[in-house]
């Protein structure tokens, strides 16, 4: 398998362009390989994307979520639509054990596939991965016309604002369990990511991938190493003094980049090694790149938390442990706020190479200059940082860097910030060193950047964007406000910056100047649009060089004597005539200020449709527009096609599959038994493994009350507290008490008896509720008794699905002599809830911590929350001890509830020992077997960690199997532990009182 791990980094060329549109997913589909190479418009991303879509290059593209959720895998999707030699898409969701699938489609005789030869490509993140290893285990030998490539963008969302890191802790934890036929390699910059995608496809292994044509040799069925050498890498770049006897080793990625930075300006005996192919790791290699005069090795390690010890650090010493003279070793673990900290804070990586490593040079170079620009994604002006970028790439002393991110939480349609660095050709390693470790998004920035553009004016109402000018710094604002409206409209602390700062604001109306050249709004607008704005920026940039002449002179190079049909020295006449410099001598008075919120980036693709943002597929919009659908849904409804058949296809039903969407009546099996999934964020609600939800119910009133009046009771055992509630049991069954209460108000003898003998036939037979009975008898209400919470077990731990709640619910309905349905009172309520409908609940808590667990159907339930939560724990590295899961139902096919999260946990070694019994899967005439049977199996175990291990044994489910499993483990006990059967029932009673010996039955 290839695993091929890359920087979603825009590629470094560039070229000339006026065009202010970004290149659509179809636009980039036209384009050859080489075209794409040569248009800085196109990340290095688009370019992976593009190599692993092709039909030659793969069979199949499998989407998971947590990629397209960060923008990867979109346009793939939207190229797989035009059937042009992409290959066929499949989307798939996240979870534990996501990875089977990929092994079951390439695994011998399960797929046609196979045995024609099938390259199978997989888009997920470093969080989805982590949970796909554990499945990669099971892999069959790669060859190379059979084999997974999966492609993973290193970028997994942190922290509150879900800011995009480039940490592969996720991935550290799971990476020993990967499978030894894997290749991993490790792309940072764009010509890496390229190349290493170029490889992935031309290895014989399973390959995996974390901005020139590959050369052109043969690298199919060679070893790994010598793949890599012949295009030009190696499995480990060595960077910095040849005599070092101090070296960082660490992944490829941002922190190398800049770590080799620095070393390459040092000469204090230190050096860099980042490693480029993670598996398989050849020794043999690192021990031929670290120079003899080496003294101490520090690992820099990805790890999910402290207590982890990273795998680099294992395999460093592991190589280096039977060396002559070896090296000291350190191991520094990396945790994700750690490296999101270097990544947003000024010199905060170079202070901690520092601790270990004195005298170290600064990473930046002096004579960088530095410019940023602030929009709205997909706008006129969106490509105004391009143009200006291409126009200054064309100087042969100035080398250019445009880096592009969004942040589409903070703003509604998205925010787009542009970083744009310059500095001369001279520069050393001036494009090697990552943006954000250059100019940062660092919330307590003093002020770093050269020129600022406001490219929206609503942005400075917003946001806190003029904290990243210097002090007397240009400032460009595109704005259709005037002066006097400019100071009116902006926050007075803004105004207080720029005071401060005495910076020089600039304010120009580009719409208005190109409406006056070319008239109303289209494609000549936009250009000259951003024309207005280039010839705007460059007399601010050049200063007090700048004159009318001048200006023109630089625009005419770029672009030439016309744009548009439209004379360029009369575009910069207006430009220049119309450009104004505002000056602010005193901010606004008595004027309280507002809060501005912060850029974040999160996010690597946007797109805007009709004012509303398409974030990675998903739209965010307003109220307004479900109340669209509801007022006009002619409008909205999906056309229905003609046809003949006796159902006809129902666009309305999941128009997103391909396959036809059927609804399924079951005909076979008398059970419903249905999986709910409640969102709890934003409720504070938290609750343990093994707890249950409450369910509080609203009924219809029918009795001729007005139900929006309140009924205040007092709290039982509180004289002074009055609660306002459902209160009783209007739709539950009576018990045969309520029969011979009601026999007290019969006013004849007759109707007394008839009463006592009611109770076989309403409560057994007809099933009757409250309800029922007060349309016989109205004046009975106060016989009800109170509503009795319905407690359903948890399927699921808070600490691996977050803010959610699932639960497992088996339909209760029946039907009467009589031929009347009846459906079971908290069951209707949940299949009718509707999707985004709030519920009330309560959490029951509970004493459930699962070793032994037993569960019979949907007893399964809190189960799921124990084995999920014991997953995550193996997951970091913890032990978990021996997990006995016994399991029982009716038939496999039917009732094995989450019978696959089960296998997985078996094969992942989470269940150390399961019994599953399906009592009406046996032959005819056979004895059934229950789950008593299967633990009657493992009673010396059972016994053994019940008395000798402080073992905690859990019962879930039905009532009626509750003597047979206290017999089950009473014999056990009294074989094994040598106890009599008193003393073992004594003891199993003394396991209650310690909560050792659980029962949640029902």
């Amino acid at each position: 398998m290839a695993l091929d791990i890359s920087e979603a980094t825009s590629l470094a060329s560039s070229v000339t362009m006026v065009s202010p549109v970004s290149p659509k997913a179809d636009t980039v589909l036209q384009a050859t390989f080489e075209q794409m190479l040569e248009d800085p418009r196109i990340s290095a991303s688009i370019v992976v994307e593009f190599l692993a879509s092709r039909a030659k290059n793969t069979s199949s593209v499998y989407i998971y979520d947590l990629a397209e959720q960060v923008g990867f895998g979109t346009r793939t999707k939207i190229w797989s639509k035009s059937q042009d030699g992409t290959a066929q898409v499949v989307d798939l969701q996240t979870r534990a054990g996501a990875g089977l699938s990929l092994v079951g489609r390439l695994s011998e005789g399960t797929s046609s596939d196979t045995a024609n030869g099938a390259v199978l490509t997989a888009f997920t993140s470093p969080q989805g991965l982590s949970l796909m290893a554990p499945a990669l285990s099971y892999l069959p030998p790669a060859t190379a016309s059979s084999r997974l490539v999966i492609q993973v963008p290193n970028i997994t969302p942190v922290g509150e604002t879900f800011a995009l890191s480039p940490t592969l802790a996720n991935f550290a934890a799971v990476l020993p369990i990967l499978p030894e036929n894997i290749v991993v390699l490790v792309s940072a910059t764009s010509q890496e990511t390229v190349h290493f995608t170029q490889l992935s496809y031309h290895t014989s292994r399973e390959v995996g991938h974390a901005t020139l044509p590959l050369p052109e040799k043969d690298y199919g069925s060679i070893p790994v190493a010598e793949a890599i050498k012949r295009a030009g890498y190696s499995s480990f770049e060595y960077v910095g003094d040849a005599e070092a006897h101090t070296v960082i080793l660490l992944l490829n990625g941002p922190l190398a980049l800049a770590a080799k930075a620095i070393a390459s300006k040092s000469s204090s005996g230190f050096a860099v090694v980042s490693v480029n192919v993670l598996r398989p790791w050849d020794e043999a290699a690192l021990r031929a790149v670290l120079p003899s005069s080496v003294k101490t090795i520090h690992i820099l390690d990805d790890v999910p938390n402290t207590s982890m010890q990273g795998p680099i650090y294992i395999d460093v010493f592991g190589t280096l442990l039977e060396a002559p003279n070896p090296p000291t070793v350190h191991s520094h673990r990396i945790v994700p706020s750690q490296t999101q900290t270097y990544i947003s804070e000024k010199d905060s990586f170079r202070k901690f190479l520092g601790t270990f490593i004195p005298e170290l040079e600064d990473l930046v170079p002096a004579v960088m200059k530095k410019l940023m620009f602030f929009g709205t994604p997909n706008t006129t002006l969106s490509s105004l940082p391009l143009l200006i970028e291409g126009a200054l790439s064309t100087s042969k002393t100035i080398s250019s860097r445009l880096s592009v991110d969004h942040d589409v939480f903070s703003k509604r349609g998205g925010l787009t910030a542009s970083r744009l660095l310059l500095a001369p050709k001279s520069a050393l390693n001036a494009d090697e060193i990552p943006m954000p470790f250059i100019l940062p998004y660092d919330a307590r920035t003093n002020g770093e950047v050269d020129f600022l553009a406001v490219l929206d004016q609503t942005i400075l109402k917003t946001h806190s964007v003029l904290k990243y000018a210097k002090s007397r710094s240009p400032l460009l604002i595109i704005t259709s406000w005037t002066a006097e409206e400019l100071f009116s409209n902006l926050p007075v602390q803004v105004t207080e910056l720029i005071l401060a700062k005495e910076l020089r604001p600039f304010i120009i109306d580009v719409a208005a100047v190109a409406e006056g050249l070319v008239g109303a709004a289209g494609p000549t607008h936009d250009v000259i649009s951003n024309i207005v704005a280039y010839l705007a920026f460059m007399r601010m940039y050049l200063g007090s060089a700048a004159t009318e002449e001048n200006v023109l002179k630089l625009a005419i190079v770029s672009y030439g004597e016309n744009v548009e049909g439209v004379d360029l020295a009369k575009v910069n006449s207006h430009t220049w005539e119309v450009l104004e410099e505002v000056l602010f001598t005193e901010a606004p008075a008595n004027e309280k200020p507002v809060e501005l919120k912060e850029f974040e980036f999160n996010a690597i693709a946007v797109e805007t449709d009709i004012g509303d943002t398409v974030v990675n597929g998903a739209r965010l919009g307003s109220w307004h527009d479900a109340a669209q659908h509801i007022l006009f849904p002619t409008i909205f409804t999906p056309p229905t096609e003609s046809s003949d058949e006796e159902f006809p296809k129902d666009p309305a039903l999941r128009p997103e599959l391909p396959e036809r969407t059927f609804l399924v009546t079951c005909t076979e099996y008398d059970r419903n038994v249905f999986h709910l999934e409640f969102d709890t964020s934003g409720t504070g609600l938290k609750y343990a493994i093994g707890e249950a939800l409450g369910e509080i119910t609203e009924f219809c009133e029918w009795y001729g009350v007005d139900p929006n009046r309140l009924v205040t009771i007092p709290v039982p055992g509180s004289e002074d507290k009055y609660h306002t509630r459902t209160q009783i049991d209007l739709f539950g069954r009576p018990p045969k008490s309520f029969y011979t209460d009601l026999a007290a108000y019969a006013t004849s003898k007759p109707d007394k008896y008839a009463l006592f003998s009611t109770f076989k036939k309403l409560a057994e037979k007809d099933t009757v509720t409250f309800a029922d009975v007060l349309k016989l008898y109205p004046m009975l209400c106060g016989l009800i008794g109170d509503i009795k919470p319905r407690h359903y077990s948890i399927a699921s731990a808070q600490s691996v699905v977050g803010d959610r709640v699932d639960l497992l619910v088996v339909t209760v309905d029946w039907v009467t002599p009589s031929g009347s349905p009846r459906y079971g009172q908290c069951t209707r309520y949940l299949a009718g809830l509707q999707i985004g409908q709030k519920v009330t609940v309560s959490i029951k808590p509970s004493v459930m911590k699962p070793l032994i667990m037993a569960g019979l159907g949907t007893g399964a339930a809190p189960f799921r929350a124990f084995l999920q939560h014991k997953a995550l724990l193996k997951s970091q590295g913890k032990p978990i001890g021996p997990v006995y899961y016994y399991f029982g139902s009716r038939h496999q096919s039917q009732e094995y509830l989450y019978g696959e999260e089960i296998e997985v946990f078996i094969l992942d070694g989470i269940i150390s020992r399961a019994g599953l019994a399906f009592s009406r899967d046996g032959p005819p005439g056979a004895k059934k077997v229950y789950i008593q049977h299967k633990m009657l199996e493992d009673a010396q175990d059972l016994a053994r960690m019940l008395k000798n291990e402080d073992g905690v044994f859990y019962l879930c489910g039905p009532t009626w199997p509750v003597p047979d499993m206290y017999e089950a483990l009473c014999g056990a006990l009294e074989k094994y532990q040598g106890m009599t059967k008193e003393t073992a029932g004594e003891y199993l009673e003394g396991l209650k009182e310690e909560e050792r010996y659980v029962l949640e039955v029902y």
